[in-house]
């Protein structure tokens, strides 16, 4: 179950239902934390009644496709981390073994589904309104307080 996650002071504080993970899975490899991330998005997607497709492979741009009354949209999974009160996660893939650089996902799929373990949440962001880089999803306000231009984390949430 998702955690509830209150915005008081200068902390974060959640209600998490289970265990910690295992000092194993904390050191896992960068395959099998997508990999996790990949799993919960999906579970979190079907508890909330949406219809989810599974691209055969693991060539295309998205991991998923949610059928929305016969309209598609494609869904690209990342792993958040909390950094700073904000639910921080990349908008761009390395493509460097490829020759192509960084590759941003504008045009290529409709949303970020956002899985951050540290606070066990799932957010789905769209992607135009995402940087081309990295993306922030405030829990807290900011130490300059700053409202102009912020994501509020609240407002993704799946």
């Amino acid at each position: 179950m998702q955690d509830t996650v209150a915005a008081t002071g200068s902390s974060v504080k959640t209600e998490a239902e289970g265990s910690n993970p295992s000092p194993a899975a904390k050191k896992s490899n960068p395959k099998a934390i997508g990999e996790r991330t990949e799993a919960v998005i999906l579970a979190r997607l079907v508890v909330a009644g949406k219809v989810v497709l599974l691209p055969f492979g693991d060539n295309q741009r998205y991991d998923f496709v949610i059928d929305e009354n016969g309209s598609f949209k494609r869904i690209q999974c990342k792993t958040g981390r909390l950094v700073r009160g904000a639910v921080k996660f990349a908008c761009c893939s390395s493509q460097a073994h490829r020759g192509l650089g960084q590759q941003n996902y504008r045009g290529q799929i409709e949303y970020f589904a956002v899985y951050c373990h540290e606070i066990n949440s799932t957010y789905l962001v769209p992607v135009d309104i995402a940087g081309t880089r990295t993306c922030q999803l405030r829990i807290l306000a900011s130490k300059n307080n700053q409202t102009k231009g912020v994501l509020w984390a609240k407002d993704f949430v799946l």
